[in-house]
């Protein structure tokens, strides 16, 4: 740097993720080995977010900017040779999207100081970037605490002469979840046909739509189980858990260019049918209380930023021969494999508890951590978060590989998104036939 041996900026007690609402404070260091003359000294935080129909082009389509505020430390002088520091705080917004990365678009914040020299002498730069988290209170989702249900029944043909069918139903105990949080899935397949069934597949989508002039969707498979298959003539139940890893919430209140979405898809690989239950994952965990349960007023989905899409509270009635064993004796699914898995092959078992360093706060259990003493941030599917600091440690890159599923990044683009509510929970009055 010539003059300058040091330029940086330090953030107040190494803190690198922020609030809405709150201040980001910290000093810009400058140590020069010479006299060094200036115009200003100025510190710009800077927020936006840019999105493109192309993966990792940075020449965006559009753009929406949150924060631009620039700060002068310092008008016109010299600084002798040594060190110096220059304080700085701003205040972020309170209405401000979280950071979130992908492949089409991201929304980022960063600060970066400048040091103005005179006419034809070169100017400095030094930026660093932070992270904001705008947590979702999944509490404040109307009727998140009651099940998330679907079901749908295929007629098909086999042996060209003989007709058979099908009735998948699936449902979550919730539709809200928080990372750390189980979701536990019950499956039932009712196989009223004279041919096995394929297996059974239980998937964690996530789906980020980029409002560009034509939208594009990005779909990722976050985990998946898979269940054999039904016996013909059978009853099965199949009961499996996934385990939410550390992702970016449901929606990105204050963002109108990016969207997210979740969904939990079951399906059968033969004959091919599929239900899709809506979920929302969030920062602040669904109250569970016994008042929570009452009948209450709702409150308005739009104090969340989100727009519900899961299923009425009131399940539409079937004829009770569908919906149950309708006297065949149940039989129970075996799991056949489960993408949350670690090395040894037995399957991930994280507590709650782990992800509780502070409200909303991610902290799974992360293979490879240099400083058992700092909890570590971690690294999923489009979170912008890959650092993670306490006190005066310096922040190191992290990864929690064991959330990702061997398929993760095998998707093409653009793709279509998962059916509807509608479309996915059609009752038996609207089953369709099939030749096989």
């Amino acid at each position: 740097m010539g003059k300058l041996q040091e330029f940086d900026i330090t953030f107040t007690n190494n803190k690198v993720v922020y609030g809405p609402g709150e201040a980001i404070s910290g000093t810009v260091k400058i140590r020069t080995g010479n006299s060094l003359q200036y115009k200003a000294i100025k510190v710009n935080c800077q927020g936006s977010c840019g999105i493109s129909s192309k993966m990792n082009d940075t020449s965006w389509n559009l753009e929406e900017q949150y924060v631009n505020s620039t700060l002068s430390v310092a008008d016109k002088g010299i600084l002798a040779p040594g060190e110096h520091s220059f304080p700085f705080q701003f205040v972020i917004p309170a209405a401000v999207p979280t950071s979130f990365e992908g492949p089409f678009g991201k929304i980022v914040y960063r600060l970066r100081a400048t040091i103005d020299t005179p006419r034809f002498s070169k100017d400095y730069k030094a930026q660093k970037p932070f992270y904001l988290l705008n947590l979702l209170n999944l509490n404040v989702v109307p009727d998140i605490e009651y099940p998330s249900y679907a079901v749908t029944t295929k007629k098909f043909s086999y042996l060209l002469v003989k007709t058979g069918t099908v009735m998948l139903k699936a449902r979550s105990d919730l539709r809200g979840y928080v990372p750390g949080q189980v979701i536990k899935l019950a499956t039932e397949i009712h196989n009223k046909s004279g041919k096995d069934t394929g297996y059974v597949l239980a998937s964690l989508i996530q789906k980020v739509t980029y409002k560009t002039k034509r939208p594009v969707f990005d779909l990722r498979t976050i985990a998946e189980v898979e269940g054999a298959g039904v016996k013909a003539g059978k009853h099965a139940e199949w009961r499996e858990q996934i385990i939410v890893p550390p992702l970016p919430q449901s929606a990105l209140a204050g963002c109108s260019l990016i969207d997210i979405e979740y969904f939990i898809q079951v399906s059968l690989k033969s004959p091919e049918a599929v239900v899709t239950l809506p979920i929302y994952i969030g920062n602040i965990a669904v109250n569970l209380s016994p008042s929570r349960l009452m009948p209450s007023s709702p409150v308005p989905a739009a104090a969340a930023g989100v727009t519900p899409s899961a299923p009425p509270v009131e399940f539409p009635d079937y004829p009770e021969d569908e919906l149950c064993a309708g006297g065949i004796v149940s039989e129970e699914l075996p799991t056949k494999s489960h993408s949350q898995q670690d090395p040894t092959g037995q399957q991930v078992t994280m507590s709650p508890s782990a992800f509780s360093h502070a409200p909303g706060a991610a902290l799974p259990p992360c293979h490879g951590r240099p400083n058992a003493s700092a909890p570590l941030f971690c690294v999923s599917t489009g979170a912008t978060i890959p650092f993670f600091t306490e006190g005066n440690v310096t922040p190191v890159p992290t990864s929690c590989s064991l959330i990702l599923p061997p398929e993760y990044s095998s998707w093409d683009y653009p793709q279509e998104p998962p059916p509807t509510y509608e479309e996915s929970c059609s009752t038996v009055n609207s089953s369709f036939t099939s030749g096989e």
